[in-house]
């Protein structure tokens, strides 16, 4: 055996990989994985522990990175691999073809992306709805700089299109709540 032989397979750490990049395999749902993925990161919420800052926002650090390094390893096997929704949304709202693999069966950012959208905002089902639409409509349309960060290699790339997504749906949720209280003649609550 000489010393340039790849290193044997490791199916634990491999099985590892997958399971956080897909989301828990949710990535592989055959339509809309990025909206399945979203779905998944709105079940942590269930947990009232989940809303309090100083839970949330380790957890989002924690997945960031863990996405990062995930995501890179499973775009560098898969390629750039969509299912046929993602193949229509990308052509129609983001003018082809991305510069680096990002394959539909990664999901971790939408999940980190939609914590990020709900992170310090007051629960209740009128926030996981706004915050669920607005990012998906977000990270499908990708304003700046989501569209620039993108275009960065490996699993960087893949996570902070959907931070900046993350974070504009969070500022758009909070003005919607502020906003609709206001519109139906009552106060700010």
């Amino acid at each position: 055996m000489s010393d340039s032989a790849a290193p044997p397979e490791r199916p634990v750490r491999r099985f590892l990989v997958r399971f956080l990049a897909t989301g828990f395999y949710s990535g592989y749902a055959p339509w809309a994985s990025g909206t399945v993925g979203s779905a998944v990161g709105l079940l942590l919420f269930i947990f009232p522990a989940a809303w309090d800052t100083k839970v949330l926002i380790p957890l989002i650090a924690a997945g960031f990175f863990a996405g990062v390094y995930t995501s890179g390893i499973v775009a560098r096997e898969e390629g750039h691999r969509l299912t046929r929704t993602a193949a229509a949304a990308k052509a129609l709202f983001q003018g082809g073809e991305a510069v680096h693999a990002d394959p539909s069966i990664v999901v971790i950012d939408e999940i980190v992306g939609m914590w990020i959208s709900l992170a310090g905002v007051a629960p209740g089902i009128p926030a996981v709805i706004s915050a669920f639409l607005l990012f998906r409509a977000f990270d499908i349309l990708k304003p700046e700089p989501a569209r620039s960060l993108e275009r960065l290699s490996g699993g960087w790339g893949i996570m902070l299109d959907d931070v900046v997504a993350g974070i504009y749906a969070n500022a758009c949720t909070r003005a919607l709540l502020l906003v609709i209280p206001l519109m139906r003649g009552g106060g700010a609550s």
